[in-house]
């Protein structure tokens, strides 16, 4: 059974330090009025901000533990990279624990780290929110959110660069998914 949007908002408070809790609310935040100015549905877009780091706070041992109790096999570069979990893991728990199997949602948190190829509206939105709430202080997040508002397309593509130089300049693997992400707009 759905839980209700009261049930989350106290579930999040409860299980997310106050700093995540805050962003969380930023990016739900963000999500509507992304979601107002590119035409989709402003609800459904603040219950994906809310959503998004839903397992965050959780520790790397209870993350391996939820994994294996949902049958998530990460690839090799997810199980490097801890900071991807919360994304994979996310998208299974609301819909074991909240009874949210809206595709549309669980795959927006599923890859709100990552971006892929073709995302629909609601994945840009969720990336592009959570990589320009008004939490982040980032330099060049200006430039974003600039962009966030003018064009969905330029702005994802904008991220995607974004993400792939910072983990370039740290040496640090990326996900085939944001590459993929990447070139599908490019070429686009």
């Amino acid at each position: 059974m759905e839980k209700t949007s009261k049930d989350i908002f106290e579930y999040l408070q409860e299980h997310l330090d106050k700093k995540r809790f805050n962003h969380s609310i930023n990016v739900a935040e963000e999500s509507y009025k992304l979601a107002e100015k590119y035409g989709y549905n402003k609800d459904k877009a603040y219950l994906c901000g809310l959503l998004h780091d839903v397992c965050k706070n959780e520790t790397q041992e209870k993350m391996l533990q939820m994994f294996d109790e949902f049958g998530i096999i990460l690839d090799d570069i997810q199980k490097s990279q801890y900071k991807l979990w919360h994304a994979v893991l996310g998208a299974q728990f609301i819909q074991n624990e909240f009874g949210i199997c809206d595709k549309e949602i669980v795959d927006a948190i599923r890859y709100h780290t990552t971006g892929r190829p073709n995302m629909t509206k609601l994945d840009k939105i969720l990336y592009l929110a959570d990589f320009i709430s008004a939490d982040r202080d980032f330099e060049g997040v200006d430039h974003l959110r600039e962009y966030a508002y003018v064009n969905l397309d330029i702005a994802v593509f904008e991220c995607f660069k974004f993400s792939i130089e910072e983990l370039c300049s740290m040496n640090k693997p990326i996900h085939i998914d944001t590459l993929n992400g990447y070139n599908y707009l490019i070429t686009k």
